[in-house]
């Protein structure tokens, strides 16, 4: 694990950052990694607060002679997506995050990293530990469930921080300043499953894809990549033109925010079907192969033999009503923005599918930087629901942040970036939920941005982060907060 990090700058962010990886913090699971940054606060000796939920803000006193500037809070989420490979064994409420450098980057060992949102945390704690640096009055936010749903933004007070000014060090491309983000909602759909005695002597076999990228459903929704859910659910519908099989358990995806990277189909098939089904399936591999070879590295379609025999099976009449309404709901980018070049407006991930013993869920996700399209979209997913006579469920709202061009600290830290670098950064919105907006609302007038370094991957097992964009991400945070009037 040290031997990952060793010599790499600044040496007390990467410290903080691997210190961090070691401790379990599973979005909904952050008990551990709280008490970790009270017992930092306490050796530190700085004043901390905690709310109900579990949101921390440590405070650090403004550096002499910069009293009376702005006061600043700087903020990061300290739950990380949990995903692993299919091969790799690993508790994610126990297990450490094994650190591996690889070349320019740090990634994990068949695991997400954590760098989202890990290294900003690392990055402010380093700020709160280091005495020699120029700065105004400081609070470092750090919130919980940013993940699952924003959960430790929409539960924090009014007057919980007092700063005037958000450094959120959620974003993950370095050279951009970010002055905007997507709202999004949450649509699940749940079918009661109708049962069926199963038919005897069937073959009984799993039909599973895997290999695919999956990545962020938002930062990586414009990629074109392949569902896992999508995809099987078309190649198993088509099948069904063909072949008289019987479905049993359905199961694909981990989180809302995630791109479906496997799935799996459970089905019993005629024994004299069996070999001509395997050769359709093989086909359709080299059909996804071809359809997606320039943004996925090998799509694999599986058809593997089951000992342990159903009981009961879905009624055909359901069975038809399921892979019709999973085959209907949208995936992927509904529409681009038309004022912000290369900007996702609106977009839906069909996320997940789990069976139950009396029920399916469907679970998908919607966003967009324009309230109404969330609804529209969200809308017709309920739609489809509906025509299949699924119980629709809407939840998890959260409001976009509209962007600020006039923003003073835009203003600066371009300034700051180009006077740093060299060159001016860009100025972006992102396709992806950031507590922004949310803190915002709760803290009227604060003039806020996000910025980080390049992270790759992120929500995927193959999750990086670009060790040189680390350092840069470091000295344009201190080299602001130095500037900042």
């Amino acid at each position: 694990m040290k031997e990952a990090i060793e010599g790499l700058k600044p040496a007390s962010l990467w410290r903080y950052f691997s210190e961090m990886s070691q401790i379990p913090r599973e979005s909904k699971h952050e008990e551990a990694v709280i008490a970790w940054l009270e017992s930092v606060a306490k050796k530190l000796n700085l004043p901390y607060r905690k709310d109900d939920v579990g949101n921390i803000v440590i405070s650090k006193p403004a550096s002499p002679g910069y009293e009376n500037r702005t006061p600043v809070v700087i903020q990061g989420h300290v739950d990380m997506v949990c995903e692993k490979n299919s091969g790799t064994v690993h508790d994610f409420r126990k297990d450490p995050i094994e650190l591996v450098r690889d070349g320019e980057y740090i990634r994990a060992n068949g695991t997400t990293l954590g760098a989202d949102n890990g290294i900003g945390v690392a990055a402010a704690l380093a700020i709160l530990e280091d005495k020699t640096l120029a700065h105004p009055p400081l609070e470092a936010l750090f919130t919980i469930d940013e993940e699952t749903g924003l959960t430790g933004a929409n539960s924090l007070k009014p007057g919980f921080i007092k700063g005037k000014i958000l450094l959120n060090c959620d974003s993950e491309e370095d050279g951009a300043l970010y002055v905007g983000c997507a709202g999004g909602k949450q649509t699940d759909l749940f079918f009661d499953i109708n049962w069926e005695k199963a038919p005897q002597q069937m073959a009984n076999v799993a039909l599973k894809i895997s290999g695919l990228k999956g990545g962020h459903s938002g930062l990586d929704i414009d990629q074109g990549r392949a569902n896992a859910i999508k995809q099987l659910n078309r190649i198993v519908w088509k099948a069904a033109e063909k072949y008289d099989f019987r479905l049993y358990y359905l199961e694909g995806g981990s989180k809302h925010n995630a791109i479906p990277r496997e799935a799996v189909y459970k089905l019993l098939i005629k024994p004299a079907d069996l070999a001509n089904f395997e050769t359709e399936i093989a086909k359709f591999e080299k059909i996804l192969n071809n359809e997606y070879k320039d943004v996925e590295r090998g799509i694999k379609l599986t058809v593997e033999n089951l000992n342990e025999y159903p009981k009961q099976v879905f009624t055909k009449e359901f069975q038809a009503r399921v892979l019709n309404c999973l085959y209907a709901i949208p995936h992927g980018v509904k529409r681009m923005s038309p004022t912000i070049k290369g900007l996702v407006q609106t977009s839906n991930n069909a996320a997940i599918v789990s069976t139950g013993d009396k029920q399916i869920r469907v679970l998908t996700s919607q966003r967009s930087s324009v309230a109404s399209e969330i609804e529209g979209l969200a809308d017709k997913v309920k739609a489809c629901g509906l025509l299949a006579n699924a119980e629709v469920v809407q939840s998890g709202g959260y409001p976009s942040w509209t962007p600020n061009m006039d923003s003073k600290i835009l203003t600066l830290m371009k300034k700051v970036y180009a006077d740093l670098f060299g060159v001016e950064p860009q100025v972006k919105a992102i396709h992806a939920g950031l507590e922004c907006g949310i803190i915002g609302a709760t803290s009227p007038g604060m003039d806020m941005i996000s910025f980080g370094p390049t992270i790759e991957g992120a929500h995927s097992p193959d999750e990086r982060v670009e060790i040189k964009t680390v350092e840069k991400f470091w000295r344009l945070l201190v080299e602001t907060l130095k500037r900042i009037e």
